[in-house]
């Protein structure tokens, strides 16, 4: 199998670095995923009903881009049901060609880091047979608890050919309470991010980028600029455009001069374009998806 990298430089090549995060919310569905299903339980038919418009979405937006992030939190919101909408949109993303990045944000030490590890990529193994669980090609994850915490997620990764984005700088208001503190002369998020090039430095693939990437906003282009230069290999995966603010022009500091090495995330501007009761709420998807690839790729 090719590496998480190159299947990464492959899907931007042939569609764009738009990345479609999935983030479904009940309150937002079309109206036709909320009817009454009477010969359902509440939570299960809430469920079903995620599960139907991911996959949707994910049929609507194929032709214009490559790479999709399904946030894990709006799954767990629903317990066990939600997770088993969560493994539908997974399965069928990676069975319509689709690299995946599972957005779980996971940080832990030792033997809790290698199950949540284990769990995204390789999956669980009882009595010497490997079951797939989430099987994604990508996972985010926080660097806070530091090297031994992340080491889990890097051997499990590149023992399934995976990849990780590392949170690194954030696209949320309050990111600079922590990241921008300085320490030994430059900001926090300037440390984390030469830790992120030294891991990655072992995983270069092909298309002359590596495996563990770094997630940092579209909200802050200076530090795109600066942060680009510092990581030359690394991908990143640049959200907080669209919705959140971010514009085209915001993350063109995030390519590399061949036009790869940044996937831009997506998801309310693509996924939810549409009031719940708009009729052709297909198209507006379909418009989205399409407007943003178009404004990426110039």
């Amino acid at each position: 199998m090719p590496s998480f990298s190159d299947r990464l430089a492959e899907a931007v090549r042939a569609k764009g670095p738009l990345c479609v995060g999935i983030d479904p919310r009940w309150e937002s569905l079309p109206a036709a995923f909320r009817k009454p299903r009477e010969e359902m339980k509440y939570m299960w038919r809430v469920s079903v009903a995620l599960a139907e418009f991911g996959v949707r979405v994910l049929e609507l937006v194929r032709p214009f881009c490559g790479v999709v992030k399904p946030q894990s939190a709006f799954f767990e919101l629903l317990g066990s049901m939600g997770l088993a909408a969560q493994h539908t949109v997974l399965n069928r993303a990676r069975e319509m060609g689709f690299v995946t990045v599972l957005d779980a944000k996971r940080g832990d030490i030792a033997s809790t880091a290698t199950a949540y590890a284990d769990a995204a990529f390789g999956g669980c193994t009882i009595d010497g047979e490997t079951f797939p669980v989430w099987d994604a090609d990508a996972l985010t994850i926080n660097p806070y608890l530091g090297r031994d915490a992340v080491e889990p997620f890097l051997t499990a990764a590149k023992k399934a050919d995976r990849g990780v984005f590392v949170l690194v700088r954030t696209s949320n208001p309050g990111a600079g309470l922590f990241q921008d503190l300085v320490c030994d002369g430059k900001p926090l998020y300037r440390h984390v991010a030469a830790e992120v090039a030294n891991w990655n430095a072992s995983t270069i693939g092909a298309c002359g980028l590596g495996d563990v990437g770094a997630v940092v906003g579209a909200t802050h282009p200076r530090e795109l600029v600066e942060l680009r230069d510092a990581m030359p290999n690394v991908w990143l995966l640049v959200p907080g455009y669209g919705a959140q603010g971010g514009t085209a022009a915001d993350v063109k500091a995030a390519y590399r001069a061949d036009g790869l090495g940044a996937i831009v995330n997506s998801s309310r501007g693509v996924t939810f374009p549409f009031h719940p009761d708009d009729p052709d709420w297909e198209a507006k998807i379909v418009a989205a998806a399409q407007k943003a690839q178009a404004e990426l790729r110039s």
